[in-house]
């Protein structure tokens, strides 16, 4: 089995997490990233530069952006893990027509076109591994983030999907489902408001990237071999 890993959205906090993660066992990495080239610099020192075959830079919400990814991999991919995106705040009804397609385009339209393009490979081989890193607000919708869940939601509708019609070739497609994490997308929410979504979190802190990451390593490995089409909460028991 090959072990080159295309990591979407490298320069996240979970992305960054489960690329540190998989280096560690063995994976080599093709990232790519939009505009955060400090984060891609914090990997390139902290991993091996072995481990890090190629980076690719291109803005996912647009069509353009997505065909040059898509031109750019000079090196067989093995495995996806699609950690990145971003949220939209705000009411559904005052959002701007312009950041509906971006979103739909970011988290929508850009990995089934990733997807199509790589998966053929996979099927040849006879192996692969497809991993989203989707939300609770997926399955349970947010209020004041109706694109966002709106979005979360067709991806994990996808993995449902294709890990249908992917698991006879041998290539297992699932789902990540953070909660509350404690990352720089939930930086906007005042300190008081992060402390009552914490009360609500029955293990009583918020989770981290490299929870996420963890169990993203766990997806990679030959022990889950049977599982397929999942969508696997990482919340500390909230929201499910």
């Amino acid at each position: 089995m090959g072990k080159n890993v295309l990591i979407i959205g490298a320069s996240g906090d979970i992305g960054t997490a489960v690329a540190g993660q998989l280096a560690g066992n063995g994976w080599q990495l093709i990232l790519h990233y939009n505009q955060n080239k400090r984060a891609m610099e914090f990997n390139r020192r902290r991993l091996n530069n072995e481990a890090i075959l190629m980076e690719i830079q291109a803005d996912l919400s647009e069509q353009s952006g997505i065909n040059y990814l898509l031109s750019q991999f000079a090196f067989p991919v093995d495995a996806i893990v699609f950690a990145g995106g971003r949220a939209q705040y705000g009411l559904f009804q005052e959002t701007d027509e312009q950041v509906m397609d971006a979103m739909l385009t970011l988290h929508v339209k850009a990995p089934w076109a990733i997807t199509k393009h790589i998966l053929p490979s996979m099927i040849h081989k006879q192996h692969g591994r497809i991993i989203f890193i989707t939300s609770v607000w997926g399955e349970a919708g947010a209020g004041n983030e109706v694109v966002y869940s709106s979005v979360k939601g067709a991806q994990n509708s996808f993995v449902k999907a294709l890990a249908k019609e992917t698991a006879p070739s041998g290539i297992a497609v699932n789902a990540v489902s953070p909660g509350f994490i404690d990352t720089k997308m939930n930086q906007h929410l005042l300190a008081d408001e992060k402390e009552r979504i914490v009360d609500d979190i029955p293990a009583n802190r918020a989770g981290t990237s490299e929870d996420v990451a963890n169990t993203v390593s766990f997806l990679m490995n030959e022990q889950s071999d049977y599982i397929h089409g999942e969508i696997i909460h990482v919340s500390g028991g909230w929201q499910s």
